[in-house]
């Protein structure tokens, strides 16, 4: 993988006993990472739609014994669509998705309507590259995503270094 989840869930400042959203979880990466980070305690909701992948990280999870996630068959782009109480998550992954989604700011308030005041969201999206990943037409480019989250009451904290494929943005509700 050629981004660094743990690396780039640091700049969320996930603690022990943190409650966190990982929107598309896909693989799980950025779940299992930040299971690590909030302990016995904390938990992580993995949202996906995908059931295929749904069951493959279930299948994992409890291969490595991890008792704080929960996978959660859902919809990000639709509100409640992903089964969270309201106001209740310290933080939100939106990590390679919104380029998929068809309402993009149905994701967006969903994120919000989940996050706890103050609670961030880790944001990463593909830059065009032409030769890898998703076409120019799907891509979200960083100035439309900071405007789409701005719009939506969040405030922007810091951009954050991933690799050249990607880039990442630090906002807090």
């Amino acid at each position: 993988m050629f981004l660094k989840p743990e690396q780039n869930i640091l700049k969320l400042g996930l603690r022990e006993g943190m409650k966190v959203a990982d929107f598309g979880a896909g693989s799980g990466a950025y779940t299992i990472a930040s299971s690590l980070c909030v302990g016995y305690t904390g938990y992580v909701y993995s949202i996906e739609v995908q059931k295929n992948l749904l069951k493959k990280l279930e299948s994992e999870v409890k291969e490595l014994k991890l008792k704080n996630i929960n996978c959660i068959w859902g919809n990000i782009e639709k509100i409640g669509g992903t089964k969270i109480a309201d106001h209740s998550m310290d933080a939100v992954i939106i990590a390679n998705v919104l380029f998929q989604a068809e309402d993009k700011i149905g994701v967006v308030d969903e994120a919000k309507r989940i996050l706890k005041k103050g609670g961030k969201v880790l944001f990463i999206d593909w830059v065009y590259s032409g030769s890898i990943g998703p076409s120019l037409n799907n891509i979200v480019n960083e100035r439309v995503a900071m405007d789409m989250f701005l719009k939506r009451g969040f405030e922007f904290i810091e951009k954050i270094i991933t690799n050249e494929h990607h880039y990442g943005i630090i906002f807090k509700y």
